[in-house]
């Protein structure tokens, strides 16, 4: 089991919420929701039981059809899982909650029960399909959970130096260039192999990158069935899989006809918030006014989409092959790619912001007696006060469009930054920072 930050906000709820709240572990697949939960039951409890509704058998699933007489149900539960529950000492899992929608009815009789603690993990997109005839339950506490950002990658494979990369930050200093291409090769391993556990746990026992390729490949698969249980017509993976060819071309909106190859129809938009409920994608929206409170001013027709986890973009950017080769890893790896993979930094620009539980916000305007435009790729807010933030993937000292928009918004603008794999620097206003950098920027804004 690897070492996930979620678990503090989990022994949060047991603290201060749980009797009164059941915790809703909420996200894509895949990215360690039930192995979260049932390690948090083992160290925090003196006995759970799982109810995993993805593979129940008819017998334990028969227990649940009287669930309103909870003496009865508790006692036949007990049973036929061999398991004993203490009061206030006990907690039950139910995996994949959005499979019995009547169940995440029920939680919240179970809950007013007050004797045990309940922890439902689910997808997002199954449970808004489910439970169009049931009452959801108000006594649920919702925690997102994302793939691993990259200090718990770093937890995972050992490398213990993410504190000293804090240090480094704080010193506002160059770190010189052989250590900053060094910190940026290992950068680099977090963009190849990305946050999904299963491939975390595959470059951690040392197999090769054909192998943990073939393994995001799978999940990239099984996204995509997935989809078509929703949605048969296999529109909603053929928008998923559009988007690194549209990030790559450099359009400054996502297209759905692009993505469909066909003309836009109400049930396409239909299709879209489908995938965006299943948090497999980040939906990153323009705003028109970035002086006013963005959220106020994001355009709904009008967005990026990213995914949600970079080494999953890393391998859908090569998908067309049958298997992403071990060469072209390692021209990653040593930054060595012919393709200009900039859209590839800015996804994993987007996963880092995500996981720090802020919205994603981008700002395109046309330039004067031009058809072209600027853009700021990432905007974030703190009460006044905006951060803009521009990615680039290769040395560049042309930064137009954050200039303008810092003089054209000073008084909102409280610093703005490049963010790229160059080492540390200014230019005037603009703070230039390499791409490991960027928890410690975020860190640094949540607290003003």
């Amino acid at each position: 089991m690897f070492q996930r930050k979620v678990t503090d906000k989990l022994k949060e709820w047991k603290e201060k919420y749980a009797p009164k709240y059941a915790v809703l572990l909420e996200g894509a697949r895949r990215v360690g929701k039930t192995t979260v939960a049932e390690d948090f039951a083992k160290n925090n409890y003196r006995s759970y039981i799982k109810i995993d509704f993805a593979n129940i058998n008819s017998e334990l699933l028969d227990v649940f059809k009287d669930i309103t007489n909870k003496e009865i149900f508790f006692l036949r539960l007990q049973t036929i899982t061999n398991t004993t529950l203490y009061t206030r000492e006990s907690v039950i899992i139910f995996d994949e909650i959005q499979l019995q929608p009547t169940v995440r009815q029920a939680i919240k009789y179970l809950v007013a029960d007050g004797r045990y603690d309940y922890i439902e993990t689910g997808s997002l997109i199954s449970i808004k399909k489910n439970v169009k005839n049931i009452l959801i339950p108000s006594e649920e506490l919702k925690i997102p959970v994302y793939p691993m950002d990259y200090e718990e990658f770093m937890w995972a494979i050992g490398n213990n130096t993410f504190s000293a990369l804090r240090e480094l930050y704080k010193t506002n200093k160059e770190i010189g260039n052989s250590v900053n291409k060094k910190l940026m090769r290992d950068f680099r391993i977090y963009m190849a192999v990305g946050g999904m556990p299963q491939a975390v746990e595959a470059y951690v026992d040392k197999r090769n990158f054909t192998e943990i390729d073939n393994i995001k490949r799978e999940i990239i698969n099984l996204y995509i069935d997935d989809f078509k249980k929703i949605d048969s017509s296999g529109l909603i993976g053929k928008l998923y899989e559009s988007i690194p060819s549209q990030l790559a071309i450099n359009k400054k909106r996502y297209l759905i006809t692009q993505g469909t190859g066909k003309r836009k129809t109400y049930k396409d938009l239909e299709r879209l918030a489908d995938l965006i409920d299943s948090k497999t994608v980040i939906p990153c929206y323009n705003i028109k006014n970035p002086s006013v409170a963005l959220s106020q001013t994001k355009d709904d027709n009008t967005f990026k989409l990213y995914l949600s986890d970079v080494g999953l973009f890393t391998t859908m950017i090569f998908k067309a092959a049958s298997q992403t080769s071990e060469n072209i890893y390692n021209k990653l790896l040593s930054d060595k790619l012919p393709a200009n993979l900039g859209y590839l930094y800015e996804n994993a620009v987007a996963q880092i912001i995500t996981s720090t539980n802020h919205n994603l916000y981008y700002h395109v305007w046309e330039k004067e007696n031009s058809t072209h435009y600027y853009e700021i790729d990432f905007i974030l807010q703190s009460g006044s006060k905006i951060l803009p933030i521009e990615v680039k993937s290769a040395a560049t000292k042309k930064h137009e469009s954050i200039d303008i928009f810092c003089k054209k918004y000073s008084k909102q603008v409280v610093e703005a930054f490049l963010i790229s794999q160059n080492d540390v620097g200014h230019d005037e206003r603009l703070k230039l920072k390499p791409i490991y950098m960027l928890p410690f920027i975020l860190e640094d804004f949540q607290k003003n």
